[in-house]
């Protein structure tokens, strides 16, 4: 199917804090309460619809184990996106958060949209960071914010299309430079530069990334 962008993600947070979880709900509409970890990477991908274009989501969701950090730092280079995830019943995965921020924007391009998830608000008598925490550090960090429950599905539409939302918006502002592609947002078949109606562009290339 074919696409007028492109935008490719990177899901980061600490290990079992509900990165694949999220990324599973969000492709496959479905929750694997048992989950493997993660080794390196895994790789997922939909189409959304953007200002009436086909955007095509390529989702690369990451290990959070310390040992698998220098593959994650390669994976921020060519991602127009971040969803940086905390669990909202175990504090230590937001006191982490500092280290995870500093590790994106040291790695990636500075115009990446970093969308913060509390994860697992579906665990509220088990709730160890209080939203308006949440809150306060994406407001701080100038970051999106948003609780989910890949478990329920509760916000996760959500968390992925308004990360998508916003890259859309820069693109019009002339804030990403499209051309190239290390911005981690590629031109699909279905571009019309002007904006106009949707392009004939035959099947979406192959799934080459950046």
């Amino acid at each position: 199917m074919s696409y007028a962008y492109l935008f490719k993600y990177i899901i980061i947070g600490d290990t079992g804090v509900g990165k694949s979880c999220l990324l599973l709900q969000f492709t496959d509409k479905r929750f694997q309460p048992v989950h493997d970890l993660t080794i390196g990477v895994e790789f997922g991908a939909r189409m959304i619809t953007i200002d009436g274009k086909q955007v095509k989501l390529q989702i690369w969701d990451t290990a959070g184990q310390e040992s698998f950090r220098s593959i994650t730092r390669s994976y921020y280079r060519g991602a127009a996106g971040a969803l940086l995830v905390y669990d909202i019943t175990r504090r230590d995965t937001f006191n982490h958060l500092t280290t995870w921020l500093e590790d994106a924007k040291q790695h990636s391009n500075s115009n990446m949209v970093i969308m913060l998830i509390g994860n697992k608000s579906d665990l509220e008598a088990r709730r160890d960071v209080k939203y308006e925490e949440g809150e306060q550090f994406a407001k701080e960090h100038g970051l999106i914010f948003m609780e989910t429950s890949a478990k329920t599905a509760h916000n996760v539409e959500d968390a992925f299309i308004s990360t998508a939302k916003e890259i859309y918006e820069k693109i019009q502002q002339g804030i990403f430079d499209i051309t190239n592609e290390a911005s981690g947002i590629k031109i699909g078949p279905q571009h019309t530069p002007m904006g106009g109606g949707q392009g004939t562009g035959g099947a979406a290339p192959g799934g080459g990334c950046c």
